[in-house]
């Protein structure tokens, strides 16, 4: 099976990656915005990498040509002044999506979020319901993957749940008392291979979280307790950290924005996971939060 991966340098690509370089039947394509991204890929004889641009559609084409399947991983929360949700979320799905049908590519898998909706007043659930439409509508075949939160190595929501955990005491918005499925970014993985090793027609739609429901506080204190320590918990209202945000906005464009904030402090509904029809064994959430620890932490056990 040959897979073309766009994003690969994302934290969630390069954990993607070293779970493809270990079969041995599969050869993966791994796209980057730049030649420098390419040097933080994994080494392995059965991945190359390209630099793509998503505005050359015939380059683009090129590349993605001869894959089986091609996963979209790119794709962004925080806007940055180079990168808007408009560019990253939807441009570049559009132009992902045109490029398999020039190429011949039959079946995409797209990487989503909780939440994604077209018609959603949130600027970045809006333009991840768009994405998720040019694929629906692409006449392709392939999967839909919507997750929550992700947890693993290098993750950004692992870096914040370590250094939250790491603190004597934290402020968290709302007192992180938001519901949240941590997903571990493993199981995403084989989710992953799992869709793009189908053929079904057609455009499934999943909504895949972890097996257990927390509040974003409790994550953060079990995170403390597996260092053997003790974090003291403060809140900050959510009404206040967006007040501050869009102030800030008149001065910056991107960054935390109350858009991001209502993303991030919402709690996290699935209507029905798909761990069972994708055929993935979730891993347990305490063992999920055992591998985020640097290697030199002791973990304490009960």
């Amino acid at each position: 099976m040959n897979i073309a991966i766009t994003g690969a340098n994302s934290s969630a690509g390069n954990i993607l990656l070293r779970h493809l370089a270990e079969r041995g039947d599969i050869q993966v394509v791994a796209c980057v915005r730049s030649a420098r991204a390419m040097a933080n890929l994994p080494a392995s004889p059965s991945i190359s990498a390209r630099a793509i641009d998503y505005a050359d559609r015939d380059g683009l084409a090129a590349t993605l040509g001869g894959a089986g399947c091609v996963v979209h991983l790119a794709g962004i929360l925080v806007e940055s002044p180079a990168s808007s949700y408009q560019t990253a979320n939807v441009d570049a799905t559009q132009a992902v999506v045109d490029a398999c049908r020039k190429a011949g590519v039959r079946r995409i898998v797209l990487v989503s979020v909780l939440g994604a909706d077209p018609t959603s007043p949130n600027r970045y659930w809006r333009s991840k319901g768009r994405a998720e439409r040019i694929v629906s509508e692409s006449g392709l075949s392939g999967a839909i993957i919507r997750t929550g939160i992700l947890l693993g190595p290098g993750m950004a929501g692992a870096r914040a749940v370590v250094h939250a955990a790491s603190q004597p005491a934290v402020t968290l918005l709302g007192g992180g008392r938001h519901s949240i499925r941590p997903l571990d970014v493993d199981d995403l993985s084989r989710a992953i291979l799992r869709c793009c090793e189908g053929s079904a027609p057609g455009v499934a739609v999943y909504e895949l979280v972890g097996p257990e429901p927390a509040a974003y506080r409790d994550v953060v204190a079990r995170t403390a307790a597996l260092m053997d320590r003790h974090v003291s918990i403060r809140s900050l209202p959510v009404w206040l950290a967006r007040l501050g945000a869009a102030l800030s906005g008149w001065r910056r464009q991107g960054g935390m924005t109350p858009t991001v904030i209502d993303v991030i402090t919402s709690s996290e509904v699935v209507h029905e996971n798909a761990d069972a029809e994708l055929g993935v064994l979730l891993t347990p959430l305490s063992a999920t939060l055992e591998k985020l620890l640097p290697s030199q932490v002791k973990v304490a056990h009960p």
